[in-house]
């Protein structure tokens, strides 16, 4: 047999084995039983972009971990439309934004959150708290409970992540 056939075998007994009871533990978390389907199928999507599917040894353990994963990046997705919505319902309808806009806008800040999220901790916090909160760097340096050297160092490490991402 080749590898590629005892892979796709390994696919399948793991689809068969655990695909059901996945889904159950999904649609207890999901918000309706299409979206734990969706995350179902993403989730062995997965396992199969990671081509390891024989050295897999708790398989359940394995799907939660993933499965978890894409439930996180949904809901904070969903928190960050949800944010953008309820703050452009307050403008005037003649400065609403088009469907394409907001397709675009959205696009834009789940790109941006995804990059800061990439981050670390302090590092992300330090960049949050000059860019929204407008904080000086002594101000983050007391909250973070590190020095404005340090904050700057943060700051710039921050700018360079995001300056040189891809999109």
């Amino acid at each position: 047999m080749t590898t590629e056939l005892v892979a796709n075998d390994a696919l399948t007994q793991l689809y068969r084995e655990h695909h059901s009871w996945l889904l159950g533990w999904l649609q207890k978390r999901a918000q309706c039983r299409l979206q734990a389907e969706d995350h179902a199928h993403d989730t062995f999507m997965r396992v199969i972009a990671s081509n390891g599917v024989h050295d897999i040894r708790e398989p359940r353990a394995y799907l939660i971990t993933i499965a978890k994963g894409l439930l996180i990046n949904h809901w904070r997705k969903s928190a960050i439309e949800q944010a953008y919505l309820e703050r452009i319902a307050a403008y005037p309808e003649a400065l609403m934004p088009s469907p394409e806009e907001n397709a675009i806008i959205l696009a834009t800040l789940q790109e941006m959150d995804d990059l800061l999220n990439q981050l670390p901790t302090k590092v992300r916090k330090a960049f949050l708290m000059a860019q929204l909160d407008g904080l000086t760097y002594v101000e983050i340096g007391k909250q973070l409970g590190v020095t404005d050297r340090m904050v700057k160092k943060y700051m710039s490490s921050a700018m360079l992540h995001l300056l040189t991402a891809e999109f």
